[in-house]
Order: structure tokens, then C-alpha cells, then sequence
């Protein structure tokens, strides 16, 4: 066993333990994602309008930005078997009220309880990633677990979307709800028993957002995905308007765009492996250049599908890497707070997906979809920025702490 952890090797019980996480993550964003396919028939069964159908997503996102970190730092401080098998019952819970679900108050409460739940999940899953997995193996781990979200969108959206299509909407919920019984099964069984816990109160954690290091932290994933989501909350329109691609095809690219940016997991997790701190500029800049390239690209309908190709495998790969140096920056200024941290990187990519949708809907208004190329390459330049500043900082503290510790020895 010592010799496996030396080299940085899995243990059979690690592999199974990063699967059941990453499970877990693949359930939950299915029961996020799922609605988005099931808008109409939510809205013709419920006799309302599509536009109040749309605030399941948006209240859903709401939800789960604003009540992730407030509840995290309140639970934190306790065992994390008993909280996480506690907390995937409540998802369970939650699923099972959208099943049953005959108005449209009863669905929001549904959605709001499952955001909040699966937020906290989310950053306990991460921090137990972080404890257990041997030094070398986190990022690419963490990397896995971010992945389940991935896979979610690519097999469990579409496949949740088709049996509420064939069935109704509600059997859709039963779907995520079979799912997350499995989940908790598995998770009786694999969840480390015995993991430290750090006890502090709520105000005391949320504190760490008051610290400079985490906010500059907490925005360049923020600015990531705003570019990112800038051009592809317009991705449909861009597709028929500006590629002049058919209708019936565009499932099908969207399908592959899926499935390229499961390579991205695989890209973060590399990336995270080898000091991906002192990297993120540079894989900002490259995003950046994607994104801008697409004003180019958009006049031919084979460079253009490159471009957005391209577009997904850069989409995550940031991920391990903001994951693993927001809980190193709490474990520096605030130990206490590390489950709080690792809540935080699922809430700046949520507020990323707002900032992104609306700064797209300014430029569109204004300006036609091929200019949404350099709004989304301004954005990743912007986190590019953000993260030379934070790698700048990190260094000037190594250096002052090696000067101190030089100064001492005389």
C-alpha cells in the first residue's frame, strides 16, 4: 500500500471511489440539464408560457449561485458520510416532488431544493477527492469528477429528453430519481467513513470572500466561461444564420460538440498534473484566439464547425486547475474554509453562464452574431489577465517567504 501511494498510484478502493463521484456528478447534471429538452411539453402540460417554463433553468441556476456557498459553509462542519449520504436523499427527495408535480410552484420548490442540494455535493465531492487522492492524481481526478457534468450532456440529457418525449415529462424525473437511488447506493458503500473535519462557523467561512487572493481566483474561471458562453448560448442561430447549416443536422453537431468537450476534462486534468497554475494564461490566450477566430471562419461552413469544435475542447480546461488553487488558497489563509472553497469554482462558472448569455444578447441586439466572436475572446482575454496577476502574486509570496526563511538562518 505505502509503495502504491509513493509512486502516486490508484488503489482499487480510490479507482472505485473516484467512479461513484464522478456517478454522482453525472446524475446531477442530468436532472439540471434535462428540462432545457422538456420546456414545451413542461409548458403545454402546466398551461404556462414558455418564457416562465425558461425560468426552471434560470431559477434552477439562481439557486443553485446564491445558495450553494451559504449552505455549504454552514454544513461543512459536519461528518461528511452522513452528510453526503443525507444530502443525496434530499436530491432524491427533491427529484421525486418534480415527478409528482401538477403546477408550476410545486416544480420551481422542486428545482430550487435539488440546485442547493447538488451545489453542496458538488464541493464535498471535491474535497473529498482532494483528501483521499494521492498528490499526483488530484487535478486529473478532480478533472474526471468535473467530467460526470460533461457526460451528462452528451448521454443523460438526450437520453432523459427521449423518454419524456415517448412518455411525459414527468417520467423524465423518475428517470434522475432511479439514478440517484443507485447513487446512493453505491455511495453506503464507497464513501470513506472517517475524513477530517474542520469545524467554523458560517460567518467565519464566508469570510474568505472578503480575502483579495480568492476573489481574483474566484473570477478567472467567471470570465473562462462568460467568453465561452458569450458565442454559444447563440450556437443554434449560429449554426443555420451563419454557417448555413440545416435544421435536421443541427442535434447532430451539437451531439459532437458534446463529445468534443469531454476532451477537455482530459485536457484539465493534464493540465492541472503539471503546475497548471503557472499555465492559465497561456491556455486563456489560446481560447481567446479560438474564439476570435470564428469572425473568420464564420464565411465557411467547414472552418466555422472547426472553430466551435475547437471552442468545446477549451470550454473546461481551466476546471482542475481553478479547483484545486481556490481550496491551496484557502488552506493558506483560512484551513477551516476548504469546503467552502471547492463550492466555488460550480458558482463562478454559473455566474460565467449568466454574464455570458447577457453580454451575447447586448451584442447580438447591437451588433449580429459574427461579432460575438471578439466579445468571447475579450472575455478570455480578460481571465488571461486574471490569472498572470494571481500567478504573480503567488510567486512574489514564495520569494518573501524564501527571503524570510534566508534571513532567519543569520
Amino acid at each position: 500500500m505505502t509503495k502504491v501511494l509513493e509512486k502516486g498510484l490508484l488503489t482499487t478502493k480510490q479507482k472505485v471511489l473516484a467512479f461513484t463521484l464522478t456517478l454522482l456528478t453525472f446524475v446531477m447534471g442530468t436532472s439540471e440539464f434535462v428540462i432545457v429538452g422538456l420546456l414545451t411539453e413542461v409548458s403545454s402540460d402546466l398551461n404556462i408560457s414558455l418564457a416562465v417554463a425558461g425560468t426552471l433553468v434560470s431559477g434552477f441556476a439562481i439557486a443553485y449561485a446564491i445558495g450553494t456557498p451559504v449552505l455549504t459553509a454552514y454544513v461543512s462542519r459536519f461528518p461528511k458520510y452522513p452528510l453526503m449520504l443525507s444530502l443525496i436523499s434530499l436530491f432524491i427527495v427533491g427529484n421525486i416532488i418534480s415527478a409528482l408535480s401538477g403546477s408550476y410552484e410545486l416544480l420551481i420548490f422542486s428545482r430550487v431544493i435539488t440546485a442547493v442540494v447538488s451545489g453542496v455535493l458538488v464541493a464535498l465531492s471535491m474535497s473529498i477527492a482532494s483528501d483521499i487522492m494521492p498528490e499526483s492524481k488530484r487535478g486529473s481526478i478532480i478533472a474526471l469528477i468535473f467530467a460526470g457534468f460533461t457526460i451528462s450532456n452528451v448521454i443523460g440529457v438526450p437520453l432523459g429528453t427521449l423518454i419524456g418525449q415517448l412518455g411525459n415529462w414527468q417520467l423524465t424525473f423518475w428517470f434522475t430519481t432511479f439514478l440517484g437511488i443507485v447513487s446512493l447506493v453505491l455511495s453506503i458503500f464507497i464513501l470513506p467513513r472517517k475524513l477530517k473535519v474542520q469545524k467554523a462557523s458560517a460567518k467565519e467561512q464566508l469570510g474568505l470572500l472578503t480575502n483579495p487572493r480568492m476573489i481574483l481566483a474566484f473570477f478567472i474561471p467567471t470570465f473562462s466561461i462568460a467568453g465561452t458562453y458569450t458565442i454559444y448560448t447563440y450556437i443554434t442561430p449560429i449554426l443555420e444564420e451563419g454557417l448555413g447549416i440545416s435544421t435536421s443536422y443541427v442535434s447532430i453537431i451539437l451531439l459532437a460538440y458534446g463529445a468534443f468537450s469531454i476532451l477537455s476534462n482530459v485536457l484539465a486534468g493534464k493540465i492541472a498534473s503539471h503546475n497548471g497554475v503557472s499555465k492559465l494564461r497561456y491556455v486563456f490566450i489560446v481560447q481567446a484566439v479560438i474564439l476570435g477566430s470564428l469572425y473568420f471562419t464564420m464565411e465557411s461552413t467547414i472552418a466555422g464547425l472547426v472553430s466551435l469544435m475547437l471552442m468545446a475542447v477549451m470550454i473546461y480546461a481551466m476546471n482542475a486547475t481553478i479547483q484545486l488553487y481556490l481550496m491551496n488558497l484557502a488552506t493558506v489563509y483560512f484551513p477551516a474554509a476548504k469546503d467552502f472553497a471547492s463550492s466555488l469554482t460550480p458558482v463562478a462558472v454559473n455566474i460565467g453562464i449568466a454574464l455570458g448569455a447577457t453580454l451575447g444578447g447586448y451584442v447580438v441586439a447591437n451588433g449580429g452574431y459574427v461579432h460575438l466572436s471578439w466579445a468571447g475572446g475579450a472575455c478570455a482575454l480578460i481571465a488571461s489577465g486574471l490569472a498572470y496577476a494571481s500567478y504573480r502574486m503567488d510567486r512574489k509570496q514564495v520569494l518573501s517567504s524564501s527571503e524570510a526563511y534566508e534571513g532567519a538562518d543569520y
